[in-house]
């Protein structure tokens, strides 16, 4: 669906262009730092063992407390890649994280046709997806290989499908299915299941109320009546659910602790580990009003149009914006908290920013006064978006919540040195194993970035026993300087050219 205004395809056009740009020089310009663990070990790792044969296994894939949806799909583009000759960290972790920006991007245009769908006018529903595609968050988390990245651009598009009125049930089907899918690939994403069932069965009530028949058919291929609409997308979640239980059977059903065949083993692991046990709680917790706090330290003036938006919109859209306050209330109702985690609902929220825009008097056939007020504020946002991705490439730890202790580091490239060394160790002939003592495992690349199919060893191994010929570590080791990036070095001990095997080495992450 695009613009019939030419002024609203223009502003459409640029927010997609622009959104473009900035990702792409973030994809290529560099940086190879890591926000957080999962980035890699839920997603790039697990699906570099998937396509070739070895790499680092975090505990969820142990015991089964993540399904494989999200690791299936980086490793069919790193098959891909492979396969078009990319063999090589240095271009998959590159295409992978493209096409994470790309679907990035394709929320944003999924922002304008969702406003439009709930009631905005064109151009109002452009600049929402501007706010969107140009927003530091959206920016600084685009091309992250994470499950709350992936399941934005369906979310959005599956509430702009599944709520657009007397649509094709073809455009229903998709909308309920991209539902699933997000569902799929981000367990709590299942609250915009819930949410997008309760809006049309208030559709169907309400609709009922005014015509006791249900109302009649409003076109072809239109549904006859409102409550077949609720039917048939619950019927097809209920699919995408059973899709679900069954690709845990598949991959789960000898995990520690299984039952039933393995149907919804993830699902089951992961609630109990976070809501029933708490165990999350022991990588940090945080008041109710972080993510409301670290909103507007990341993006101060996007993070109030969002605010403003959500609320006003509860007028004309009462559903979403309810659905937007419940997921943001039900994470902060949880003690561990990580702003990523809300990041599926921020597009759904700047799609409401259009409705409320466009609840200001239109420009046209009005008097000149609330016409250059509505100009006015709609300057504002597109103010507020512009500084905003002016400055994202200034977000700090404190910023953005993560690592509070270094609160005034910068948030990008966080420890992208050592990637670059793994990167650098990768293409060494003799490498046999390697040690890492500038960093814990889990806050590197892995064999996503080493490839070689080397041992990888922690902090304190001594190097007499043989078992590796290369270390990442810091300067004034001894060994041969092979490569330097910002403060550590990866060197390689003299005289050893093969490494003995270790008995009873594990591919587990420690």
């Amino acid at each position: 669906m695009l613009p019939k205004s030419l002024q609203a395809r223009w502003v459409l056009a640029v927010g997609l262009v622009a959104g473009l740009f900035f990702r792409l020089a973030i994809v290529l310009g560099g940086d190879e730092g890591i926000v957080w663990p999962d980035e890699v070990y839920q997603s790039f790792e697990p699906a570099h063992r998937l396509v070739f044969g070895h790499g680092l296994v975090a505990w969820e894939f142990v015991e089964g407390a993540r399904n494989w949806a999200l690791p299936g799909f980086v490793a069919f583009w790193m098959k891909l890649s492979a396969l078009f000759g990319g063999d090589s960290p240095v271009v998959y972790v590159h295409v992978v994280k493209l096409v994470f920006a790309l679907l990035s991007l394709g929320a944003a245009w999924g922002v304008y046709r969702l406003a439009v769908v709930l009631g905005a006018r064109e151009l109002p529903a452009a600049v929402a997806a501007g706010l969107w595609g140009c927003s530091a968050l959206a920016l600084y988390f685009g091309h992250r290989a994470m499950s709350e990245n992936a399941s934005a651009l369906p979310v959005v598009w599956g509430l702009a499908l599944v709520l657009e009125e007397d649509g094709p049930r073809r455009r229903l089907l998709l909308g309920a299915s991209l539902l699933g899918v997000a569902t799929l690939l981000r367990l709590q994403a299942g609250v915009f299941c819930a949410g997008a069932l309760l809006i049309l069965a208030g559709r169907a009530l309400a609709a009922s109320r005014r015509a006791p028949g249900g109302g009649a058919p409003a076109g072809p291929g239109a549904w006859p009546s409102p409550w077949r609409r609720v039917a048939w997308v619950a019927g097809v979640l209920l699919l995408w659910a059973v899709a679900y239980g069954a690709l845990d059977a598949a991959t789960w059903s000898q995990a520690p602790g299984a039952r039933y065949g393995g149907w919804f083993h993830s699902a089951v692991v992961y609630l109990r580990f976070n809501l029933i046990e708490g165990r999350a709680a022991g990588w940090g917790t945080s008041p109710w009003f972080y993510y409301l706090k670290h909103l507007f330290l990341s993006m101060p003036g996007v993070a109030l149009v969002l605010g403003v938006g959500v609320l006003a919109s509860l007028r004309r859209a009462p559903g979403v914006a309810l659905l937007v306050l419940a997921f943001l209330g039900l994470h902060m109702g949880v003690a561990h908290k990580e702003l990523r985690f809300i990041l599926p609902v921020l597009p759904v929220a700047c799609a409401l920013v259009g409705v409320a825009l466009s609840m200001l008097p239109p420009r046209e056939g009005e008097k000149e006064t609330p016409a250059r007020f509505t100009a006015w504020v709609t300057g504002l946002v597109l103010l507020a978006v512009g500084w905003s991705a002016a400055r994202h490439r200034f977000l700090t730890m404190g910023d953005i919540g993560s690592y509070l202790e270094r609160g005034t580091a910068t948030a990008w490239d966080d420890f992208g040195n050592v990637n670059r060394l793994l990167l650098a160790a990768s293409r060494q002939k003799d490498l046999c194993g390697l040690r890492i003592d500038v960093a814990h495992l889990a806050w590197t690349g892995g064999a996503t970035y080493l490839h070689t199919n080397a041992m990888l060893y922690s902090a304190g191994m001594p190097p007499q026993q043989g078992y590796f010929n290369y270390v990442i570590t810091f300067p004034g080791s001894g060994g041969e300087v092979m490569a330097q990036d910002h403060g550590i070095e990866l060197v390689r001990i003299p005289g050893l050219t093969t490494c003995r095997p270790y008995p009873g080495y594990t591919w587990r992450l420690p």
